[in-house]
């Protein structure tokens, strides 16, 4: 890596499972101290447990941020607590695949809620501190990853709403990047294929219909999507690295 992370703070959502957790404990590798933020505490508490027994420091905020007031407060808290904000990865989300017209509202609802409105209210709450990082931290530099999907590039039958999110989080990345690119605020997204996690458990059928699509892939790791990550944020301060797409060397 280029840099290293010591010194700075970085806000993980959806990091009681999955990519999220995966990137939670490859941040803490590379010197930062993370917050955890989910629903699930008793997850997050787990991951803490873990990420200081191998000698780093965890923040755990349970919290629903699909309420605006409570992504406010989660990342009011990891100010007040850990002084300072230098990197947001947007990692939580859900995905609730299946024929529209047998699609209950209510998972529609959710996708749009935890995908897109979660990651816009922490984002917004998140942005005068990372501006107030980019301008005294010796990096000079902070970063947003959104953790975005291929189904954000490409649509396919069947996954008409969890696309329209990804869709969503992908052009609002690059929104964000063009409006903050002079005040030293990089912002990025990773887009996974296929990766082991519990999002093709969140619903019968995820992982068949997937298969139906795409044949047998060898999925990617969560941990392949955090290395994405630590990728981006790790880079020197001339480096903006925009869009990385990983897909499985199997996945079309």
């Amino acid at each position: 890596m280029s840099e290293n992370l010591t010194g700075t703070v970085a806000v993980v959502t959806g990091a009681s499972s999955g990519i999220g957790r995966a990137t939670a404990r490859r941040l803490s590798a590379a010197g930062a101290t993370v917050a955890l933020i989910a629903r699930r505490e008793d997850r997050l508490q787990d991951l803490a447990a873990q990420i200081q027994a191998d000698g780093g420091t965890a923040l755990v905020i349970g919290a629903d941020l699909t309420d605006a007031d409570a992504a406010r407060a989660a990342i009011e808290r990891v100010v007040a607590e850990l002084g300072r904000l230098d990197t947001l990865v947007n990692a939580a989300g859900t995905m609730l695949n299946g024929p529209s017209e047998e699609s209950p509202l209510d998972e529609w609802d959710r996708m749009v809620d935890i995908n897109l409105r979660g990651l816009l209210y922490v984002t917004k709450a998140a942005l005068p501190h990372l501006l107030s990082a980019a301008t005294t931290s010796s990096r000079s530099v902070a970063d947003v990853v959104n953790v975005s999907s291929v189904s954000g590039r490409v649509a396919a039958p069947g996954v008409a709403v969890y696309t329209a999110t990804k869709f969503a989080v992908t052009s609002a990345t690059e929104a964000w990047r063009q409006e903050y690119t002079t005040r030293n605020v990089r912002f990025s997204v990773v887009e996974p294929g296929r990766t082991e996690s519990e999002l093709f458990d969140q619903k019968d059928g995820a992982a068949e219909g997937f298969t139906a699509m795409f044949g047998e892939v060898e999925a990617l790791h969560a941990e392949d999507i955090a290395e994405a990550a630590a990728f981006i944020v790790t880079n020197p301060r001339r480096v903006a690295v925009n869009e990385i797409v990983v897909r499985p060397t199997d996945q079309p």
